[in-house]
């Protein structure tokens, strides 16, 4: 893990605290130091401190999310509500006001971790049944979501050309290119896939993909939908694949196939 400020005093209070809970830290203190770092050895996840003199660390974030994959969280002393939505904008997985608690900072790495690592066993819906008979390339739906079984094979997810690897956390388009997801991201369209044609709420996207609902004012999964339709290209109109259902949520318009493969 790369935690970058200026200031000394608080990567190494951070460095201490994270080592107890049995994380390998390197401190940094300027954005040249941590783009090195990441060229020779990119680590899980970066704390980042948006305050450096002379940096822009939302430049230094967008860095990141273009040409690496791993955990950004940005830790700042900045709480306007507008710094926030741009650093979730440019691809933070998760945004934590100075001061702060060490504990909760722990729990929110732990918990980007998490959601990077892929997921053990049968994923959510998984038919009880399905492992035993399917042992090779199989396509199947089901009226609630697409039924998966990851036993048996490896797990692809389909929709207009699309194909989403969920083990490898691997986003190619029609043309065979693969699209740089974040965390925050790939669960939020992993969750879509898992529910194709029903309005989820904002509540139900917040708490798959973030663990924790949402207050009155939180614009977390507006944010993170809005990057989504970007990156996946087709943002309005009749192509426009996550509908706004006004005053419930949203919803994944595209017919999604599922694939198990060897």
């Amino acid at each position: 893990m790369a935690i970058l400020d200026d200031e000394p005093d608080i990567t190494q209070l951070l460095a201490g605290y994270l080592a107890s809970h049995g994380f390998r830290t390197t401190q940094l203190h300027h954005g040249r130091a941590l783009m090195e770092l990441m060229a020779a050895d990119t680590p899980d996840l970066v704390l980042l401190d948006l305050g450096l003199p002379g940096e822009d660390g939302f430049v230094i974030a967008r860095q990141l999310r273009e040409h690496w994959r791993c955990g950004l969280v940005i830790v700042t002393g900045r709480g306007d509500a507008v710094d926030k939505i741009v650093g979730l904008e440019v691809g933070a997985d998760d945004y934590v006001t100075k001061p702060f608690d060490l504990r909760e900072l722990v729990a929110r790495v732990k918990a980007v971790l998490r959601r990077m690592a892929p997921e053990p066993g049968a994923a959510i819906g998984a038919s009880p049944t399905g492992a035993a008979s399917m042992s090779t390339a199989t396509s199947s739906e089901s009226p609630g979501g697409i039924v998966q079984d990851l036993a048996a094979g490896r797990e692809r997810l389909h929709f207009e050309g699309w194909t989403v690897d969920v083990a490898a956390r691997r986003v190619t388009g029609p043309d065979g290119a693969e699209v740089l997801l974040t965390t925050g991201e790939f669960e939020l369209l992993h969750v879509f896939l898992l529910h194709p044609g029903r309005v989820l709420s904002r509540d139900f996207l917040l708490e798959h993909t973030r663990g924790r609902e949402s207050g009155p004012f939180d614009r977390t999964i507006d944010v993170q939908v809005g990057r989504l339709r970007r990156k996946l290209g087709a943002e309005s109109g009749e192509g426009q694949w996550i509908k706004s259902v006004r005053g419930a949520g949203y919803l994944f318009a595209p017919r999604v196939t599922s694939t198990l493969s060897a």
